[in-house]
């Protein structure tokens, strides 16, 4: 089973139905006992850095959810999910993440080019720089998945595992063991982003 993590951010329900659609049982939760008993874990999350760790931690949430990932159980952060997952982030001041990711979240106005919009909104291509995660088993180099965001991974080399370009590398996907994070929304990137999510779903990812 597959237990998103509710703590009151993120549009949960299309996740939901997109796990669903791949024929994993889901359940969108925010009973640690369920959180515990899942599967697989996926954090989800829009909005800004710092209300959302906040709105986590005060659910109670937090500590199952990094305790269950340091007991080996998947977890798949999501946009705002995956940026939590970091040590910290220096989004509208300097908040502290769940530390499950080494690196911090920074502005993308710091390396991209000042003609470049911000948000980054739209459809790039993935990048496996050599390397080709067991989440992207079902998916090729330079497939196209969907963006929405201002802040992105830094500091974080040896986790990345996909980068996107957008007037710089962007870091669009993380791992470390068991813990796995996409800047990229996989629920609206099409077949693609699926097949990601199929990927998780299954034993070696």
């Amino acid at each position: 089973m597959v237990a998103i993590v509710d703590y009151g951010v993120g549009n949960l329900f299309s996740l939901r139905s997109s796990f669903l659609s791949v024929g994993a049982k889901t359940v969108v939760t925010s009973d640690p006992a369920v959180l515990r008993d899942a599967d697989r874990i996926v954090l989800p999350g829009v909005g800004a850095f710092g209300d959302a760790a906040k709105k986590l931690r005060d659910s109670g949430l937090a500590d199952v959810v990094v305790e269950e990932a340091r007991k080996g159980k998947p977890l798949l952060g999501i946009c705002l999910g995956m940026q939590l997952l970091f040590d910290k982030s220096f989004e509208y001041g300097e908040h502290e993440g769940l530390g499950l990711i080494k690196g911090e979240i920074r502005p993308i106005a710091e390396v991209i080019p000042q003609s470049f919009k911000i948000p980054h909104i739209g459809w790039n291509a993935l990048h496996f720089n050599g390397k080709k995660s067991p989440l992207f088993r079902y998916i090729s180099e330079g497939d196209f998945v969907y963006f929405v965001h201002s802040f992105y991974g830094a500091r974080c080399e040896e986790s990345v595992i996909a980068t996107a370009e957008y007037g710089a590398e962007l870091t669009a996907a993380v791992a470390c063991e068991n813990v796995f994070g996409c800047q990229f929304h996989p629920e609206k990137s099409g077949e693609v982003g699926m097949r990601i999510l199929r990927a998780f779903c299954e034993k070696e990812a």
